[in-house]
Order: C-alpha cells, then structure tokens, then sequence
C-alpha cells in the first residue's frame, strides 16, 4: 500500500494550496493515505528540502516541489497499480 506524504511548513500559502488540491484532486482520483508532516519539526526534512517546501512524496520518492502536478501523481499511481 502506498503513502503519500506532504512536507509543508506553517504559515506557508503554497504548501497550502498544494493540501488544498489533494483534497480536489481526490474526490475524482483515488489517493493512498496522506501524511503531512512539518519541515520545521525534522533535521533531516530540513536539510533535504530546506527552503523547497512544499515537496509531495510518495513512498519517499519525490513526485513534485512547490506546486502540485496531478499527471505526474496519477503517471507514478499507474505505474505502481
């Protein structure tokens, strides 16, 4: 079963925006469960992504930065059906 997580940082409207069209995106697209986890609160999360935030990862693989790309997301979805 697939994990898909969203690297975000408070007060952040892109990363917002990008939570936002999951929510869209997954009325019409099955999703894999969504983990949100904070930048701020991980060293390690810090030094990968930095400033780059916000970052969606499925299965701890980078699918996109800054903001959501659906073909991309449903693309790896597909290819791991």
């Amino acid at each position: 079963m697939s994990t898909l997580t969203l690297v975000h940082r408070r007060d952040c409207p892109l990363c917002d925006e990008m939570l936002a069209e999951l929510h869209e995106l997954g009325r019409t697209l099955p999703l894999p469960a969504l983990e949100i986890v904070d930048v701020d609160d991980d060293p390690v999360l810090q030094r990968r992504h930095g400033l780059h935030v916000p970052v969606l990862l499925l299965d701890g693989s980078v699918v996109c930065r800054h903001r959501l790309d659906p073909q991309e997301l449903e693309r790896l979805l597909r290819a791991r059906a």
